[in-house]
């Protein structure tokens, strides 16, 4: 388990900081496999999860949203035949907070369970 994926979000209000670039470097590295993206001007982070079919990511797909229920956290996700794209930003900052990072290391670990 990654030192992200043992923490816990944070309530995040709309006058919460965004990471900035140096805290984006850092925290970037501990998540390889995510790609930060920017959609509709909102710096976002976006991994693509690829299965053998479609019962198998709709499994991945109900336990991220069980996690992200229980985190209070909620990211964009996309199931399709043999893929589940998941997106995670703060929505009411309309950034990156530390709680995405977060989450997106609790995602990859839903992989070990």
């Amino acid at each position: 388990m990654s030192e992200l994926s043992a923490q816990k979000c944070e309530a995040c209000r709309a006058d919460a900081p965004k990471v900035s670039d140096e805290e984006l470097a850092v925290l970037v590295k501990q998540i390889p496999d995510w790609t930060p993206i920017v959609v509709d001007g909102i710096m976002q982070l976006e991994r693509v999860f690829k299965f053998k079919n479609f019962k198998l990511a709709l499994e991945f797909t109900n336990k991220l949203g069980a996690m992200a229920e229980d985190e209070g956290h909620h990211p964009g996700i996309l199931t399709e035949w043999g893929k589940v794209t998941v997106t995670w930003w703060s929505h009411s900052i309309k950034g990156l907070h530390k709680n995405d990072f977060i989450c997106a290391a609790k995602t990859d670990a839903l992989l070990e369970d």
